[in-house]
């Protein structure tokens, strides 16, 4: 094994907490405590990425040697590491919440490899000072559930935080999935994931709110050296606006992506914002089915719905406004926040056009596409069309003799299939024209679509499947499942069941449709 190259940074550069007693309390004035993990009874290495174990100059075997599952289950330590914890705060669901923090998850260091810095960070290895009431584990569901989806959503192409590892521990966790008074004892594991900053708007929130006028100074120059070193090259009075301009333009970016992939974060509270653009934090996450841009799958939200697909872009700007009044107690000029704020606009409208264009095998997006594109979304909604399957489908349709019936395997219900064929047929003509209006070439088209549509996303049913082979000791699904998913783009022989629409068992079973956040 490669020696190891660790810079922790961040705890030898931020103020952090004096006290090293790991008990819940508020901490004042620092970013950050000491926190050693919690050792587990009979840690197993049950899966792991390649691609990740490679980002930090590893093998796979490597991780399977004593010493580092060791250090991924939280039982040991390597030359170098220095487990921490860090506070921030955050608005959630719109109201804020004082103090959280790293409540059940532990960072062992940031490593250096190849001039690039990665932040390992344990989620589910014990308690720290912000825990609050809870005991700082995860379970097996929702580690897989984390495990599987941060490897998935690089491989589509979407800015994500990465996972190294998925340990079980031997615990016996009890958990409450539904808050309904009915806890069992479910497995515990531990995730290892992996970033260049687990910095969140959260962290500089926090010390606005509490008045920490110096700390939050220290907090956005370190976060510029360190995490966006291209600034540096700036004029020095420039670097803050281009900062705060990056971030916005970053995230509108991360919506889109979102979006283009039919991802629903479901807890997009302010501490689960990446200062980096990344998607961060996968709890009660889902993959849209049947499109709707009402769907949430986080049972916390069913009413109010703040979270649904639809409302993605309008609630990151909401929490780019809550970053901004935050940094605006230190950067006194308002016109910082107010062009980065429109340059989220711009950027969101430029590239959310782009992508539609992308998805629907245009060269070019046009003003006038607005009206086919509200038709095809009222019309998926109406009629519970699988936005996957769809978007696949279309990419393969005869533009010069469109046929309606290829898209037949999307449709969730043959009544509404029946019912809508007139609209249907009209829509895709018109779309057919649009098209051939560009002169594209129909194979040119096809192979243009099919770089932006997946065939295969994790859809929460093949979740859930993989969940309970996992519960029952079968590990394996975990590594086939994340097989097809490295390749999501690419028809792979022999494993059409993955690409299926959602059955109709998993219409309402929990785990598939109904998600909290202990999920």
């Amino acid at each position: 094994m490669a020696s190891l190259n660790f810079d922790n940074r961040f705890i030898r550069e931020l103020p952090g907490d004096p006290l090293t007693v790991n008990q819940t309390r508020q901490v004042n004035a620092a970013f950050w405590s000491i926190v050693t993990p919690t050792p587990v009874p009979h840690p197993q290495l049950i899966a792991s990425s390649v691609e990740v174990a490679a980002l930090l100059g590893l093998t796979p075997t490597d991780l399977q040697q004593p010493e580092w599952v060791a250090a991924l289950s939280g039982n040991g330590l390597l030359d170098g590491m220095s487990p921490f914890a860090t506070c921030y705060g955050g608005h959630q669901f719109g109201q804020w919440a004082g103090q959280l923090g790293d409540g059940r998850a532990i960072s062992l260091g940031e490593l250096l490899h190849n001039n690039q810095r990665w932040e390992l960070q344990l989620k589910g290895a014990g308690p720290t000072p912000y825990s609050r009431r809870a005991d700082g584990r995860a379970v097996l569901r929702s580690s897989i559930r984390e495990f599987l989806c941060s490897e998935a959503m690089f491989h589509l192409g979407v800015p994500t935080t990465r996972a190294l590892s998925l340990v079980l521990t031997g615990d016996a966790i009890w958990r409450d999935m539904f808050y309904d008074g009915n806890p069992k004892a479910e497995p515990g594991a531990i995730v290892c994931r992996v970033a260049p900053s687990f910095i969140r708007f959260g962290h500089f929130q926090l010390p606005a709110m509490r008045g920490e006028l110096s700390q939050l100074n220290q907090l956005i120059d370190f976060t510029i050296d360190r995490d966006f070193p291209h600034l540096l090259a700036e004029p020095a009075e420039q670097r803050r606006a281009l900062w705060f301009r990056e971030i916005c333009t970053t995230t509108a970016k991360l919506m889109v992506e979102w979006t283009r992939v039919g991802f629903v974060h479901g807890v997009m509270n302010t501490d689960n914002m990446s200062i980096l653009g990344l998607t961060i934090d996968y709890g009660p996450y889902g993959w849209v089915d049947n499109f709707d841009l009402h769907w949430t799958p986080n049972t916390t939200d069913a009413e109010g719905l703040r979270y649904c697909f639809g409302r993605q872009p309008a609630i990151a700007r909401w929490n780019l406004q809550r970053l901004a009044e935050a940094l605006a107690t230190v950067i006194p000029d308002q016109a910082i926040f107010s062009e980065g704020l429109t340059a989220f606009d711009e950027v969101f409208a430029l590239e959310m056009g782009n992508m539609l264009a992308a998805k629907l095998g245009w060269q070019q997006w046009q003003p006038e596409d607005s009206e086919l594109v509200n038709r095809l979304f009222d019309l998926l909604q109406q009629l519970e069309v699988d936005m996957t399957l769809f978007f696949r489908l279309l990419a393969h349709i005869d533009v010069y003799a469109p046929d309606l019936s290829l898209l037949a395997e999307a449709f969730y219900r043959d009544d509404l299939w029946r019912q809508y064929q007139p609209a249907c047929s009209q829509w895709l003509n018109d779309y057919s024209s649009r098209v051939l209006a560009e002169g594209a070439l129909p194979v040119d088209r096809v192979a243009r679509m099919e770089q932006v549509n997946p065939l295969y996303v994790l859809r929460n049913y093949l979740a859930q499947q993989v969940i309970d082979a996992a519960e029952q000791g079968n590990y394996q699904p975990i590594a086939e499942l994340l097989e097809v998913l490295r390749h999501p783009y690419t028809e792979q022989p022999g494993k059409a069941a993955y690409a299926q629409k959602r059955p109709d068992w998993a219409r309402h079973k929990p785990g598939c449709s109904m998600l909290s956040c202990s999920s």
